[in-house]
């Protein structure tokens, strides 16, 4: 009886625990006879042992010399207790391969974003140590790149299967041939696949057309280059390779002997955000040249994926367009080239843009020469809003053409019905992932409202405290032109002077009325009522939103049956021939698949889309009187603006008639002579002296035996009042131009009036 166990010296496997299989060899889960960690081991079968040896050797040498957190580590080189030749003990990575993993239904259109990056990060930081230590891999793919899953849970890709690796200096070539074909570079493809003898060498780089590959296998879940037939149609798959234009990413063939669908971007279904395709893109097509004059080089390659990681991303919810977009910024861009790029995903012009962040304008956060590496953090459920306020619309995005459910033909056929199976668990999580992504729409744009109308509380409550602080200035010129009309009493120019001050301060305080009791009101309806947010609650209870309805939860519920269907669909597969009770649960699994793809699409269309098409209507209607105020407040500030301008110029021709009036006080006789030359009086009965206190000067008054005195130095006193209350006044200029200053950013054409 044979066992299934094999061991070596420290470590035991079972030969059905298989975790990858190859030309050479195969890999199985093994454990450590002594503490019992889990590990992976490499056998290696009679061909791998016809090799060379010193090509047998090669895998060792490769695995002893290499030690990075991106290269499956190696544990133990061992003998086979059964003479079998040496065996390699490796790290377990229990998370799979890369391959496995866009196997797998859910990953049929491509890897989600965050996990794309990470292949991005990991596969550059792995094949660079590689590099550094003058390693050619020679066999890069989805199959030899590892997950490992650490035991905090974070995830870590990494290099496996070194059978292929030698060491290759920066110009050094080789002959000979590996890899799998796919991957091949076009130069490698025509000797090792076509079989042409062309005597020609290669260099390491043939790895970077291999990651090329692979990173957009990752990106989209299909190859890059797929003649009709696949495989079989190998002189096609060489012409497409070979002949593309340069920037094209893809070529395709739909149909025997048809025409090679081009495109140098990356297809509708790709997960990846518009931000980053705008990155990857030339990265790919710098990969996937054919000329090794256009192909990149190895540091080019490696700068590039750490200019991509080292950028700032900022995400941002585009509300017109119930978009998220997120824009990847330089770490010393600044908020003017933020703007740009803005403008280049959504068209809306620099002027037009509204930026918010936590109620308040996002400019108010970062001033215009912060650096992008100062921003503060945002998340996709916490991004900043962009509001279009030239444009009140709110449309959803449109989306690519959802995939069909597969149809079960009648009869029983294995292998036929688990892959329709698997099409159909395909289409599941791509309508899940739609379910999933208009959740998060409906979250953003209850979010977005309550954003704006923060945001307008905020600027109501600055610009009715602003109003408020003028009128008391506007008290306190009042009251001073009074007095520089007394101070001017013997002067005819300066009364006139006086009297068109007050006219012009009169006229101007009946126009400033106008304009602050519409900011009082407004102030009462939208702060204090709070009408903007209770009108957008009351219609928002009335809609059956996804959030509401669990929606996601219901998508997940139901992709999770297509998958046990599908996992009862594979074990039919392997077991082939069926008794007459498993056909009768294979066709009744047929049956649950086909209802279950229907409840999914009717989740999805008749649910979930209308009701966000709903809410988003909802949105543009709330969005439109929202901005109606918004223009108000805007009209009201430049309004207040002015006024603040007429007190200005008020006080400035105060202050000039004061100089002008104390040039000619300082030089009247009579004045000069009464209060420089003539002495106190004390206590007596011809006169009595009192004191009249202005700010901080102390006046004395005398009796009323000199009237003529008496009379100029009230006029002194008036106006020393107006030179203390004007210095008053400029405090509460500057107090103003404080609040200015806080007020300013709330609008995009604020400008900056404050003075000293």
């Amino acid at each position: 009886m044979n066992s299934f166990l094999r061991g070596s010296m420290n470590y035991v496997w079972c030969t059905t625990s298989v975790l990858g299989k190859g030309s050479t060899g195969a890999v199985f889960q093994g454990v450590n006879k002594h503490n019992g960690e889990p590990v992976a081991v490499k056998t290696f079968n009679q061909l791998s042992h016809m090799r060379p040896q010193d090509v047998q050797m090669r895998e060792f040498e490769v695995l002893r010399k290499v030690n990075h957190n991106n290269i499956v580590k190696l544990l133990d080189i061992e003998d086979d207790q059964e003479g079998r030749g040496k065996v390699i003990v490796m790290e377990l990575c229990t998370g799979g391969s890369l391959f496995n993993i866009l196997d797998d239904p859910e990953n049929t259109y491509g890897l989600p974003q965050r996990e794309f990056l990470l292949v991005l990060e990991h596969l550059s930081a792995g094949m660079k140590h590689l590099r550094d230590n003058n390693l050619v891999h020679r066999d890069l793919k989805p199959g030899n790149i590892m997950k490992y899953i650490s035991e905090d849970g974070q995830t870590v890709y990494k290099l496996t299967d070194f059978g292929a690796a030698r060491e290759l200096g920066e110009n050094q070539q080789f002959a000979s041939l590996y890899g799998t074909e796919e991957y091949l570079h076009p130069d490698m493809y025509e000797r090792a696949v076509l079989r042409k003898s062309i005597n020609r060498s290669f260099t390491a780089n043939v790895d970077l057309w291999s990651i090329g590959v692979t990173l957009y296998h990752v990106a989209t879940g299909n190859l890059p280059f797929r003649p009709y037939g696949g495989r079989k149609n190998k002189e096609t798959m060489y012409h497409i390779t070979t002949k593309k234009a340069p920037g094209v990413i893809s070529g395709t063939q739909t149909s025997e002997n048809g025409p090679i669908e081009w495109s140098k971007q990356l297809p509708a279904h790709c997960q990846l955000k518009e931000g980053l395709k705008q990155l990857v893109t030339p990265l790919m097509a710098g990969l996937l040249e054919e000329s090794q004059g256009r192909m990149w080089s190895f540091d080019k390659f490696f700068l590039e994926v750490q200019n991509i990681l080292n950028k700032t991303v900022l995400h941002i919810f585009y509300v017109n367009r119930a978009t998220s977009i997120e824009v990847y910024l330089e770490p010393e861009q600044t908020l003017v080239h933020l703007q740009e790029h803005i403008v280049a995903q959504t068209d809306v012009p620099q002027p037009s843009q509204l930026l918010l962040l936590d109620h308040e304008m996002f400019a108010r956060k970062v001033d215009a020469n912060t650096s992008a590496r100062g921003y503060p953090s945002t998340e996709p459920n916490n991004p900043v809003m962009l509001f279009n306020i030239e444009n009140y619309n709110v449309i959803l995005p449109a989306e690519w053409d959802l995939p069909k459910f597969p149809t079960f033909p009648n009869g029983i056929s294995v292998e036929n019905d688990a892959s329709l199976a698997k099409v159909a668990c395909s289409v599941g999580h791509e309508c899940k992932r739609r379910v999933e992504n208009m959740s998060l729409l409906d979250t953003l744009m209850n979010k977005s409202v309550h954003q704006f109308s923060g945001f307008l509380a905020g600027l109501l409550v600055k610009l009715l405290k602003r109003t408020r602080h003028l009128e008391d200035i506007e008290g306190l010129i009042c009251e001073l032109a009074k007095m520089f009309e007394v101070a001017a009493s013997n002067h005819e120019a300066y009364q006139k002077f006086g009297n068109t001050i007050r006219t012009s301060y009169e006229q101007q305080k009946s126009d400033f009325q106008r304009v602050s009791e519409p900011i009082q009101q407004l102030y009462a309806r939208f702060v204090k009522e709070e009408s903007l947010v209770r009108e957008w609650n009351s219609g928002y209870r009335a809609l059956r939103t996804p959030n509401k309805n669990r929606d996601s939860e219901k998508a997940k519920s139901l992709v999770d049956r297509l998958r046990d269907s599908w996992q009862h669909m594979l074990r039919d597969r392997a077991t082939r021939s069926l008794t007459y009770n498993d056909e009768q649960f294979h066709v009744l699994e047929k049956v649950k698949i086909a209802e279950t793809g229907k409840r999914l699409k009717s989740l999805l269309n008749d649910a979930v889309r209308q009701a966000v098409e709903q809410e988003a209507e909802c949105l543009a209607d709330w969005y439109k009187k929202a901005q109606t105020i918004f223009l108000q407040t805007q009209f009201l500030m430049k309004d207040v603006d002015a006024y603040v301008d007429a007190l200005y110029d008020i006080r400035e021709q105060l202050k000039q008639h004061r100089e002008d009036l104390k040039e000619e006080i300082s030089t009247d006789g009579e004045v000069s002579k009464t209060i420089a030359d003539k002495p106190i009086p004390n206590n007596s009965t011809s006169s009595t002296t009192t004191t009249v206190t202005t700010g901080t000067t102390t006046i004395p008054m005398v009796g009323d035996g000199d009237n003529g005195v008496r009379q100029n130095q009230y006029k002194l006193m008036c106006f020393m009042n107006v030179y203390n209350q004007l210095k008053e006044v400029k405090k509460m200029m500057q107090q103003n131009s404080d609040i200015l200053v806080a007020t300013q950013g709330l609008l995009p054409d604020a400008g900056d009036r404050a003075t000293t």
